[in-house]
């Protein structure tokens, strides 16, 4: 393997390790990865290999906007909520290391819904939407990734 292609290596484990425990813009950086082998490359199986990486990159970006937005939409969750759980989620990681972020994320939603709502059943109820369109949305990230890094494992394996 070229120096090129360790790297690339690296920056998939890196995205994929971004995608699992969103930190990094886990895809971006792996199609990023496959951007920088298909130019060091300069050949037909790089070009193809990219070409289907943006296709499929894009019809990831497309699922997660369609596919749990939707499903939060239709649960009364706005955006916002998200953001706002994101937010809280930021100085819990901080002052809770490890684990802070896994629990002030939600705990950001709930509050929010909360208010929001009033009941405490009602609130919860959003959360548990929250959070399962934020796992389908990990989910489609992932088996995207995990597609784009086989297909560029079997360039370099068979077709370079």
């Amino acid at each position: 393997m070229s120096v090129v292609e360790w790297i690339v290596a690296g920056l998939m484990v890196i995205g994929l390790l971004g995608i699992v425990i969103p930190v990094l813009p886990g895809l971006f950086l792996i199609v990023l990865g496959v951007v920088l082998w298909a130019s060091e490359l300069q050949a037909t199986t790089g070009w193809w290999v990219l070409g289907l990486t943006i296709a499929l990159y894009v019809a990831c970006l497309v699922l997660e906007f369609l596919v749990p937005g939707k499903r939060m939409r239709a649960a009364g969750v706005r955006t916002s909520t998200l953001l706002i759980g994101v937010l809280v989620a930021i100085p819990c990681a901080i002052v809770i290391p490890v684990v802070g972020a896994f629990i002030g994320f939600p705990l950001g939603i709930f509050l929010v819904e909360l208010s929001r709502r009033g009941g405490r059943g009602q609130a919860w109820a959003a959360t548990k939407h929250a959070l399962k369109a934020v796992g389908l949305n990990i989910l489609i990230e992932f088996v995207t990734a995990v597609i784009v890094i086989g297909l560029w494992v079997a360039a370099v394996v068979f077709w370079t």
